[in-house]
């Protein structure tokens, strides 16, 4: 279950937010195993005269995308070929054949189960659930009579 936010500088046009969307439902489903049907994906566009690397204006297509993610389930090969199969998906979508700003970043943050979730409930209570369910009821003793 996996929430990403993606700001990106300049401004799109509106099939391209539904393009990045399935983008990067597909790459966390992808790379990190993530089920796209419980993926959430928000963007933002900030004009680029709200963008500032290093205190200067930005002059490149600029992104920054953060996806969470339960704490330990995924690996850290996992995660790097998320961040490099995003970071190349931006550069394609927003590039217009110029490179993306250096600092344009993506991020994998680490929540713990009990920290969050959907439906109200935690995604600890969500995975409790599940084993509950998957787990055979215990074998009853035949009395002989």
């Amino acid at each position: 279950m996996p929430t990403l936010h993606l700001k990106i500088s300049p401004l799109q046009n509106p099939p391209r937010y539904r393009a990045l969307a399935q983008a990067l439902t597909r790459l966390s489903t992808e790379h990190l195993g993530k089920r796209a049907e419980v993926t959430a994906v928000v963007i933002e566009d900030l004009p680029a005269a709200r963008w500032y690397v290093g205190g200067q204006d930005v002059q490149r297509p600029t992104a920054f995308l953060e996806i969470s993610i339960t704490q330990g389930t995924n690996s850290g090969a996992e995660k790097a070929a998320f961040i490099a199969a995003a970071f190349a998906d931006l550069q394609d979508q927003l590039g217009a054949g110029q490179p993306l700003e250096p600092a344009s970043y993506v991020v994998v943050r680490e929540l713990p189960a009990t920290d969050w979730g959907y439906g109200g409930q935690t995604q600890a209570a969500r995975q409790a659930a599940r084993r509950a369910a998957e787990t055979p009821p215990p074998a009853t003793a035949l009395l002989s009579i």
